[in-house]
């Protein structure tokens, strides 16, 4: 992709990979919305995702959809409407955006989170979603109803069996490997149990998309606020479709080197270098509905390990 200013790449960007509207709902109400206290009337909104091609009535549908989900709740206000964020929603919003500005830091201790969902106490249905909802936490089957992880967060685990219902219904235990019993070595385990390739290569991607981007806006002497959030978001939205399929695997168990660390380390740099342009867009955007409307919340300034105000 040639680049020659901030708005050929976006039109560039758009043109080649648009994302999809209701997606992209999604990211920017976690990426600019949440912090913003979680609400945003539908005007403000429409605003918000114009500069991305998406109309009145596609933004519509969306929202519609994902209030059908759970994702957001909608509220009238007379003829207005403003969406939001609802409480039970808002601990997976929450987790999903921890994992996406926190940094790569995750050691292992050698030990192992291991839950046997055996026997019959689990109905056919609730084993199928607890098996969704492991995977998408980065666990892998590793025996017929035995799901490991090696850097399980107990926090996130116990969230997980009691949306699905099937708190007290398993086994859930740690192990470490015995030191003085042979035995295959646990890369191997990690080999078997997870397909990193597809990881690995929308890495790769996202570095050979974003990389050039950083060197041609430190070329521009200033970016304007509608083109910074138009990056930031592009930027996360990209990332997230990525990160979210990473299993965040203890940094020894990674191919080294990780290109989920460069991807990172990229993603901190646009994001610092765009932030503050975005968000006065972003606040302008808010206050057109409601005049109240402020800066994001203090929490907001520690992504990505701080960001510079």
């Amino acid at each position: 992709m040639t680049l020659a200013n901030s708005n050929e790449w976006i039109a560039q960007f758009l043109a080649g990979d648009p994302p999809r509207s209701k997606s992209l709902v999604m990211t920017i109400f976690g990426d600019a919305i949440a912090p913003h206290g979680g609400t945003v009337w539908l005007g403000s909104l429409i605003e918000l995702l114009a500069p991305f091609g998406v109309n009145d009535r596609l933004l519509r549908t969306s929202v519609y959809r994902l209030a059908q989900e759970g994702w957001l709740e909608a509220n009238r206000d007379g003829r207005r409407s403003s969406y939001s964020i609802p409480p039970a929603a808002l601990t997976r919003f929450e987790r999903a955006y921890r994992r996406i500005y926190a940094p790569l830091e995750v050691h292992w201790d050698g030990k192992w989170t291991l839950l046997l969902a055996t026997g019959s106490a689990l109905t056919a249905h609730q084993r199928a979603v607890l098996r969704k909802e492991l995977l998408w936490e980065g666990y892998a089957v590793t025996a017929p109803g035995v799901y490991g992880h090696p850097a399980g967060d107990t926090e996130i685990l116990e969230e997980v069996l009691g949306r699905v219902g099937v708190r007290g219904k398993l086994f859930v235990c740690s192990a470490v490997a015995q030191g003085a019993v042979s035995t295959r070595p646990l890369r191997e385990l990690v080999e078997d149990g997870w397909d990193l390739s597809d990881v690995v290569e929308g890495y790769r991607h996202f570095i050979e998309t974003f990389a050039p981007v950083l060197a041609m806006l430190l070329r521009e002497a200033r970016l304007a606020p509608e083109q910074a959030f138009v990056i930031r978001t592009l930027l996360i939205h990209a990332y997230r479709r990525v990160q979210l399929h990473d299993p965040m695997l203890p940094i020894e168990l990674l191919p080294d080197p990780w290109p989920g660390s460069k991807a990172y380390e990229l993603a901190r740099a646009l994001y610092q270098y765009t932030y503050a342009a975005a968000e006065e867009h972003i606040v302008a955007a808010l206050r057109r509905e409601d005049e109240r409307a402020g800066g994001a919340e203090a929490s907001f300034y520690s992504r990505f390990g701080g960001l510079r105000r």
